[in-house]
Formats: C-alpha cells, structure tokens, sequence
C-alpha cells in the first residue's frame, strides 16, 4: 500500500479524500493552462519572436525533443539571456494545481497548506 502513495498525485489524493471534485480537478486544470504559458508566447510578446519563428522551433523540438530554449539559442532565434529572462518569467507566473484550487474556491490556503503536509509526508514515507 505504501508503495501506491509513491505515485499519487496530489489532485487523486484531495478526490480520494472527498475534498474535491473531478470537474474541480478540470476546473483547476483548465485555469493552469489558461495561466501557464509556454516561453515562446512569452517571447512573442516581447516581440522576441513571431509565430512563424515559434512553429519553425517546434517543428525541430518534434524531431529532436531538446527543449525550446535550447532551439531557439542553437537557431539563433533567442540569445542565451533571452531565454533566461524567459525562463525567469515563466517560473515567476507559474499557478501549481493546488493554488489553482485556492484561486477558483475550492479550498482554503489553509486547507491546501495542512493537505500538501499531509501528502508530502505519505509521499516520504512511502519512498522509505
């Protein structure tokens, strides 16, 4: 049993519990994507890069799965500091899943402080 809480997500942990919802993990899921861009919308409005420069970028990432940056670096597209600064950005704006609960009024910050204590304490145990 132990070995399951190894793997468990925390959005099938709070279901588990009946805190929340499948449509809540929808719900926060929907807003993460709304919420998380991608570095290379980022650098389109910065008017860093155009969409035509995006899709050439991803049409070599599918072929040799490296990462934006470093495409974008190695096709001279972006400077290493661009891509820094994007990066940067990018983490800066980040919503993880349980905030996106707390945003849209599923759980309090409180409950999602006292639940992400609880399984991050199972997770450890479980990797014992």
């Amino acid at each position: 049993m132990r070995t399951i809480f190894k793997y468990l997500k925390f959005g099938t942990f709070l279901l588990q519990k009946k805190l929340i919802t499948e449509m809540d993990i929808i719900n926060a899921r929907f807003l993460q994507v709304k919420n998380n861009r991608r570095i290379g919308e980022i650098a389109k409005t910065k008017g860093w890069l155009t969409d035509n420069d995006i899709h050439r970028i991803v049409i070599i990432q599918e072929d040799t799965y490296e990462k934006f940056g470093v495409i974008a670096v190695g096709e001279k597209f972006l400077s290493r500091a661009q891509v820094e600064i994007l990066l940067q950005e990018q983490k800066d704006s980040y919503l993880y899943f349980g905030e996106a609960l707390v945003k849209i009024g599923i759980i309090t910050e409180a409950q999602l402080i006292e639940e992400l204590k609880e399984f991050n304490r199972l997770k450890l145990e479980a990797s014992d």
